[in-house]
């Protein structure tokens, strides 16, 4: 590392890891200095990288990232997409990565929330440039992620779930006609709309009355596309005896690669299309107003949670990936007992020291002190 005057400016040079040299001209030789003890620490560090890497446009680093991303879902894919597109390359896109401070990152995100878009969209747009980031860190193109460590907005409270109860599932049911076995399959199962659309004659097990979810349809633009279940999990689930009849009748006969589900012309189920068809005249007329598909999918977490079912078996039915996203959706659903463990505590401390259940005030009843209880 040495720095030299020409003329009126200062140069600074520095031979980087790859063994090429690196110069840049300041006018004052303090400021040269400064960045040759930058660029030693880096090097010292381990942080080094080559300073044409970091001038490469984000869109083009972005562009790399998201082919790359082939383990994504499809549907997660195309979210990203998305989002680059519409909020993170109109702000990013000629920007070079290494030129991304912390601070314009918290400006940007200001902007959005003042501009209109939710927190929870804003939340994702920021999630899309950190991965970026991070892909451009693994391709020794940037030091750090600039976006770790930027407040982000608190996502809104959902509205409140709503919880049918038996009665008014069946009159759901009743009310979309012939899909009445498809709502309660939706109600009484906890399969996502991807999921119970997507099952075939084979995946229906009416001897054992489960459902093995395999695969799920995602619709990318207009386009069904069939994958893996969420978070690529398969699982099996429990069908009640009198669903399973309902199914077996509906499936008799058929080829096991057909869909159980099906529009009355033999063609898959589209959310669009099965809203406006069959979802809101059957909402309407049960007087469920508001109701969701998705709402069938919390319903039948807390019909189970009503039945007594322990968290641990609602986790496995719902395809949760741990027992903290069960209790966090549907804890409030379980019955208070504390009294009722305390109450047992206390009994079990009872037989153990019979001596605490008596009221006689004689010194000769009273529990021995704890200096006596360690001899």
């Amino acid at each position: 590392m040495s720095i030299s005057k020409r003329g009126s400016s200062w140069r600074a040079r520095y031979r980087g890891p790859d063994g090429r040299e690196r110069n840049r001209s300041f006018r004052r030789k303090i400021d040269a200095q400064r960045w040759l003890l930058e660029q030693r620490g880096r090097v010292n560090r381990g942080e080094w990288i080559d300073p044409a890497a970091s001038r490469i446009m984000f869109a083009v680093i972005a562009e790399e990232w998201l082919a790359a991303s082939l383990h994504l879902k499809p549907k997660t894919r195309a979210s990203y997409g998305s989002l680059l597109r519409i909020q993170v390359l109109p702000r990013w896109g000629r920007v070079p990565v290494g030129r991304i401070k912390t601070d314009d990152v918290a400006e940007w995100i200001n902007g959005m929330i003042r501009a209109g878009l939710s927190p929870s969209r804003t939340r994702q747009a920021v999630c899309v440039v950190s991965l970026v980031c991070d892909h451009a860190i693994r391709a020794g193109r940037l030091v750090r992620n600039p976006v770790r460590g930027v407040k982000l907005p608190r996502p809104t409270v959902g509205v409140e779930r709503q919880f049918l109860t038996h009665d008014q599932v069946q009159q759901l049911a009743a009310a979309a006609g012939p899909y009445g076995t498809f709502m309660r399959t939706l109600a009484y199962t906890r399969l996502r709309w991807g999921e119970v659309t997507a099952l075939r004659v084979r995946d229906v097990d009416l001897g054992r009355r489960r459902l093995d979810v395999r695969r799920a349809f995602s619709d990318i633009n207009g386009r069904l596309v069939e994958g893996t279940p969420k978070s690529h999990q398969a699982r099996t689930v429990p069908v009640p005896p009198w669903l399973a009849t309902e199914l077996k009748e509906l499936i008799d006969g058929r080829d096991g690669n057909d869909l159980v589900f099906t529009t009355l012309a033999g063609y898959p189920l589209r959310m669009s299309n099965f809203r406006r068809l069959v979802w809101r005249p059957a909402v309407m007329a049960a007087g469920v107003v508001g109701l969701t598909p998705h709402g069938l999918r919390h319903t039948a977490a807390s019909l189970y949670i009503a039945a007594g079912t322990p968290p641990k078996v609602v986790q496995r039915i719902l395809g949760h990936g741990s027992i903290a996203i069960t209790l966090d959706l549907y804890g409030h659903l379980y019955p208070d007992e504390m009294d009722r463990w305390a109450d047992r505590l206390g009994e079990i401390a009872e037989q153990m020291w019979p001596e605490r259940g008596q009221s006689d005030d004689s010194d000769d009843d009273q529990p021995p002190s704890a200096a006596n209880a360690r001899r």
